[in-house]
């Protein structure tokens, strides 16, 4: 079961950084239109929308990416003081009550969406329009990612419920730790200090 569960992160986060290049998409395209406008005097009227589309791409597959990293915004406050089986149960009833029900119909109701726009080629309103309906399948296909994500989340919630701890998940980059690489290099703070000691008091106040 775990190493299912853990398959499925994979997923979640080979998607989420195979879009995130969507953002190195959206900066060459941006400076490319500000070049083309301002030193060509060439604008392109699609380019505009086409920067929507790419960043709405990016937003909707982070979703999954995020949930595999229990990244998203949530009351920590108070949430990180409760023992694993209350943290599960509180998880379980919003993904029960709350998730599944609204990612389920925005699946859903996207695919309905993303093919009427197919069926009637949907384009964007420009001088240089070009297709929407290429965007629009983003809808069901980043919401069928984030629920299998989310059913995930759902099986280690009655994991943590059965065995009183939270099963382990994907690593990934993470912002440091100062303490936890000061363990990883072995440096003390005594070591530090010594440092200190070295540098001139004036120059400790020029870095000061």
């Amino acid at each position: 079961m775990q190493n299912l569960l853990l398959s499925v992160d994979r997923l979640s986060t080979f998607i989420g950084k195979l879009f995130a290049w969507a953002a190195v998409a959206l900066t060459l395209l941006i400076s490319w239109e500000v070049f083309s406008r301002y030193a060509l005097n060439r604008p392109h009227g699609w380019v505009l929308d086409a920067q929507i589309m790419l960043y709405g791409t990016l937003f909707m597959f982070a979703g999954a990416y995020t949930l595999s990293k229990s990244g998203h915004v949530r009351g920590d406050v108070l949430y990180g003081f409760f023992r694993p089986r209350t943290q599960a149960t509180i998880d379980l009833v919003l993904y029960i009550v709350f998730f599944l029900p609204g990612i389920v119909a925005l699946t859903w109701a996207g695919w309905t969406y993303a093919n009427e726009s197919l069926a009637i080629r949907e384009q964007t309103f420009n001088a240089d329009p070009i297709p929407v309906y290429p965007f629009k399948f983003v809808i069901p296909f980043a919401g069928g990612v984030l629920l299998l994500q989310g059913l995930v989340e759902i099986v280690r919630c009655v994991i943590c419920l059965r065995d009183g701890a939270w099963p382990p998940r994907e690593g990934d980059v993470e912002e440091v730790d100062v303490e936890k690489l000061k363990e990883m290099v072995h440096v003390k703070d005594a070591d530090i200090e010594a440092l200190d000691k070295l540098v001139p008091p004036a120059q400790r106040q020029e870095g000061a």
